[in-house]
């Protein structure tokens, strides 16, 4: 799936041109042409620092957070591949600390594209394989590598031996892709297991753990192998090893502590990294993720509504993450009204997302999500209107749902949630773009 990547310089769009304008059929899930593709372009995938692979339905990218900001605490330098991005397409490659540039990208991705051009490989095939030169010709000391999609068929899963795999929060997503049940989610995430390479996990339901157990790695799962527990505004995490001690996350959330804690025993469940524990209190309180319950600071969008009002912005877009994300609303909300601009694609199950919030939000204003096929906005209102939310209406953009919110008075929380690609749009019209 194309992600309608711009950018201002004018040789990388040339080449995210080129990755636009591939096939949509060649979307399939499989090993095969990445494999391909590697192998024209000298396997970079075999020259990698030591892998910190993370699948997941929801906290993927958190973890992942939390990974490099202990490892750069650490002293250490990281490579990370992440999707997908928000405003920028370099934001999904980061070589040693920083986003990858215009004009090492620009030539990556000719290189890969050239390379490739009888394979038939995917949007996120290419930009994996041009992610995985740029990690093996930069030097660094670890690479904190992002599931795409899955697990087991996902282009990132051609890594044979990464020094840790986790699997974070599961959920029922990409029902086209990977199944419609749980138990089809976990197998396929499970499949970014290796032999002898450590899995960790969250805690999950037993049948779900047995799936994940059957994978054939060494399974580390929260409840028996490590655990955690928030004391006031600490966290306590404890395995075998014995305790760490580090402050809250400073990522909004009660789901954040289980994603800096699963990052914790990724990091203390392997042998190719040394972390002190003195840098995951660092990584808890320096860790910032983009559009995960994030609050947005003075812009073009704050300036919209009334004076004292918050706008908050999140790209959850299944039920599990809105669980999560209600459960933080009702928080920072503190008896405030909540007022939800939503946009969805069509794939996601509306209903599932916006169930948590029916006995939170004072009125909704609908959206579409530009250049993509998603939910008609009149349509997610009716549901809305279903789920008892009062006040569904649509717009036909986010400033102007602001703009009818700040009509109705007040100085209300505004919530923008239900899709990553609507994120970095809010993201870029607020000028708040992710480093």
């Amino acid at each position: 799936m194309a992600d309608h990547a711009v950018s201002s310089d004018p040789h990388v769009q040339r080449q995210l041109d080129r990755l636009t304008a591939l096939s949509p059929g060649a979307d399939i899930l499989g090993l095969d042409r990445i494999t391909r593709l590697l192998e024209r372009v000298g396997s970079p995938q075999l020259a990698l620092p030591p892998v910190l692979h993370v699948a997941g339905t929801n906290g993927k990218g958190s973890t992942c957070a939390f990974l490099r900001g202990a490892i750069e605490a650490s002293g250490m330098r990281a490579h990370v591949y992440s999707s997908p991005h928000l405003v920028r397409f370099n934001e999904r490659i980061r070589l040693s600390g920083e986003l990858i540039a215009d004009a090492i990208l620009a030539p990556l991705l000719e290189e890969v594209l050239d390379a490739g051009g009888d394979i038939g490989a995917s949007f996120f095939e290419v930009t994996t394989a041009a992610a995985f030169l740029a990690f093996a010709r930069v030097p660094a000391d670890a690479l904190v590598l992002e599931v795409g999609l899955g697990g087991r068929l996902d282009a990132t899963n051609v890594v044979d031996r990464p020094a840790v795999t986790g699997i974070a929060q599961l959920g029922i997503d990409h029902q086209s892709f990977l199944g419609d049940t749980l138990e089809k989610i976990a197998a396929e995430k499970a499949g970014i297991a290796k032999p002898g390479v450590p899995l960790v996990t969250m805690r999950y339901a037993p049948h779900i753990a047995e799936i994940v157990a059957a994978a054939g790695a060494p399974v580390f799962a929260q409840g028996t192998a490590w655990d955690f527990e928030t004391r006031g505004d600490r966290l306590v995490y404890r395995d075998a090893r014995g305790e760490v001690e580090t402050p809250l996350p400073a990522m909004a959330g009660p789901h954040q502590p289980a994603n800096l804690s699963l990052a914790i025993a990724m990091l203390r469940h392997q042998q190719a990294l040394t972390v002190p524990d003195a840098a995951f209190a660092a990584t808890a309180t320096g860790t910032r993720w983009p559009a995960r319950m994030q609050k947005l600071g003075d812009g073009p969008l704050l300036h919209l509504l009334p004076p004292g009002s918050e706008l908050w912005l999140d790209g959850g877009h299944n039920e599990a993450a809105a669980a999560a994300v209600s459960a933080t609303l009702a928080q920072v909300a503190q008896g405030r009204p909540v007022q939800l601009v939503l946009g969805m694609l069509a794939n996601k199950d509306a209903q599932g997302l916006l169930a948590p919030f029916a006995k939170l939000a004072a009125g909704l204003h609908a959206v579409p999500v530009p250049g993509h096929e998603h939910h008609v906005p009149a349509r997610l209102a009716e549901v809305a209107q279903t789920l008892g939310i009062p006040h569904a209406s649509v717009a036909p953009d986010v400033p102007r749902a602001l703009t009818a919110i700040a009509r109705e008075g007040g100085a209300p929380l505004v919530l923008v949630l239900g899709s990553l690609y609507l994120a970095g749009t809010v993201l870029a019209a607020n000028e708040e773009l992710p480093t």
